[in-house]
C-alpha cells in the first residue's frame, strides 16, 4: 500500500500528503494547523478553539450562511475540530467535487473577515458551549485529571477556554493569533480516497500557492507529571473519576506495548476493568481506560462512572487490578487477544476515507513518515508479556498516580473524603 501514499512539501512550506485508494469514490480532506490550546498564552486561553468557530462566520466573498450552502451544494460533510495542539478543518466530497471542497477551505482561511458582529454572536455561542459542557462531568472529570496531573502547563488547560478568558479575547488578538500560527509552514493537508497526488498538488498550489508567512515558534516546554487527588462538587446522580498517571509522547517506541496494556486493562468486554468491575460485582455501568498522546507526553487514565456510595470500593479494585497487571505476568491467552483486538480495530478503521486520511495526517505530524500496516502490525506481534509487565511497572507506580472525581460530594466533604482516603490508603500500602 506505501507505494499509493506520497508526500510533497510546496515553495512556502505547505505539506501534502496523500493515498489513493482504487476502490472508493469519494475523497476526505484534513488541513491540520498546528495551534491548539498547547500553544495559547494564559490570557488567550480558548482563542484556538473561539478562531475555528469564526473561519465559519464569513469571508470577502460569502456570508455564513453561503458557506455552508457551497459545502451541501456538493454534498460534503464539513466540519473541524480543536485540540491540544491541531486545529483541524475537514471535509468529505465525491472525488469530483475535491476541487470545489479546496477551494470552500480556502476561502475561509485566507480569506476570513472576522466581522465584529459575527465574532460577538460566537462569543455567545461558545459562552454556552462551556455552559454544557459544565453539564457533563463525565466530560469534565478528563480535563480535571488533565489538570491534577500537568498542573500550571497548557496541556493541562481545558481546550474550550473558560468563563473567565473567552469574553475578553478581542478581534485584535484572533489577527495576531493568525499571523503567528496560521502560516503554510505550520499546516499539513492530508487527502486520502478517490485522487492522484499531483492532480491534488496542482489543486492545492492553485487555492494555496499565494499562502505566505512563518509561523512563530511557539513555547516549548516538555509537561511533567505530578501525583495528586482532585474532586469537584456537582450535583449528579454519578460520581465520575478518573485515576491515571502521565503517559507516552505520540512517537514512542512503547506505544505498542501501551496499546495492548490499554486492551487489557480496559479496552474492550473481556477487559480486566470491565469483567471484575462491571460484570463480576455489578458497581458500575461504565469502566474503560485510554490513552492520549502528544508531541512530548501523554495520558493514561481509567474512567468509571458509579453510585456515589460505591465510590471508594470501585478506587480499591481499580487499583487492585493495577498492581495485578504489574506483578504478574500476562497470561498468553489475555496477550494474544488483546493483539487480536488491536490489529481487528486497526483494518476496520482504515476502510475509510476520513480514518486513512486522519493517519496520513498524524504519521506526517508526529514521525514526518507514513507507517505502513505491515509495520504496526508486526510492531503489535513483537509485544511480549514482558513488554506489558514492564510498562505498567513503570507507569502504576504509586508515586506517579493521580486521581480525579466529579460528583455530589456533601458540604461536609464525607463521600470526597472517602474517595480520596481510598485512593491514598491503597498508595501508601504500595509504597
Amino acid at each position: 500500500m506505501d507505494e499509493l501514499i506520497q508526500q510533497t512539501t510546496l515553495s512556502n512550506g505547505l505539506r501534502i500528503v496523500t493515498e489513493h485508494m482504487p476502490s472508493v469514490r469519494t475523497a476526505a480532506v484534513g488541513i491540520y494547523v498546528g495551534a491548539g490550546s498547547r500553544v495559547e498564552s494564559a490570557s488567550q486561553h480558548g482563542i484556538s478553539h473561539f478562531l475555528e468557530h469564526l473561519f465559519f462566520k464569513g469571508t470577502d466573498t460569502r456570508t455564513a450562511l453561503e458557506i455552508a450552502q457551497a459545502a451541501d451544494d456538493i454534498g460534503g460533510q464539513m466540519n473541524a475540530f480543536t485540540d491540544r495542539e491541531q486545529t483541524v478543518f475537514y471535509i468529505k466530497v465525491l472525488s469530483a467535487h475535491l476541487d470545489r471542497a479546496l477551494e470552500i477551505y480556502a476561502d475561509m482561511l485566507l480569506r476570513s473577515t472576522l466581522a465584529a458582529e459575527s465574532l460577538e454572536r460566537e462569543r455567545q455561542v461558545i459562552i454556552e458551549e462551556i455552559k454544557s459542557y459544565e453539564d457533563a462531568p463525565d466530560e469534565l472529570v478528563q480535563d480535571l485529571f488533565a489538570q491534577t496531573v500537568w498542573d500550571g502547563h497548557p496541556l493541562g488547560r481545558p481546550v474550550i477556554g473558560t468563563l473567565a478568558t473567552v469574553p475578553l479575547l478581542s478581534r485584535a488578538d484572533f489577527v495576531e493569533f493568525i499571523g503567528a500560527y496560521y502560516r503554510p509552514d505550520n499546516v499539513v493537508i492530508a487527502v486520502a480516497g478517490d485522487v492522484v497526488h499531483d492532480d491534488v498538488v496542482g489543486r492545492l498550489t492553485r487555492h494555496f500557492g499565494s499562502w505566505s508567512g512563518t509561523s512563530a515558534q511557539a513555547p516549548d516546554v516538555r509537561p511533567v507529571g505530578s501525583p495528586g487527588v482532585a474532586t469537584r462538587f456537582k450535583e449528579t446522580e454519578q460520581v465520575h473519576l478518573c485515576i491515571g498517571t502521565e503517559g507516552l509522547p505520540q512517537a514512542s517506541d512503547d506505544q505498542y506495548a501501551l496499546a495492548v496494556l490499554d486492551n487489557i486493562l480496559g479496552g474492550g468486554l473481556s477487559s480486566r476493568l470491565f469483567q471484575e468491575i462491571r460484570e463480576q460485582r455489578g458497581l458500575v455501568y461504565t469502566i474503560t481506560s485510554y490513552a492520549s498522546s502528544y508531541r512530548d507526553g501523554g495520558l493514561v487514565v481509567i474512567y468509571a462512572g458509579m453510585s456515589p456510595d460505591a465510590g471508594p470500593e470501585v478506587i480499591t479494585l481499580t487499583l487492585r487490578e493495577l498492581d495485578r497487571i504489574v506483578l504478574d505476568p500476562v497470561a498468553d491467552a489475555e496477550l494474544q487477544r488483546a493483539k487480536e483486538s488491536l490489529k481487528a480495530n486497526l483494518m476496520l478503521s482504515l476502510e475509510s476515507t476520513s480514518s486513512r486520511m486522519s493517519k496520513l495526517a498524524r504519521g506526517e505530524i508526529y514521525y514526518r513518515r507514513q507507517i505502513g500496516l505491515d509495520e504496526i502490525v508486526g510492531r503489535i506481534d513483537a509485544v511480549s508479556a514482558a513488554d506489558v509487565r514492564a510498562l505498567a511497572e513503570r507507569f502504576f507506580r504509586p508515586d506517579r498516580m493521580a486521581m480525579a472525581a466529579v460528583g455530589p460530594f456533601r458540604a461536609d466533604g464525607e463521600l470526597a473524603g472517602g474517595m480520596r482516603a481510598a485512593f491514598e490508603r491503597h498508595i501508601r500500602a504500595r509504597v
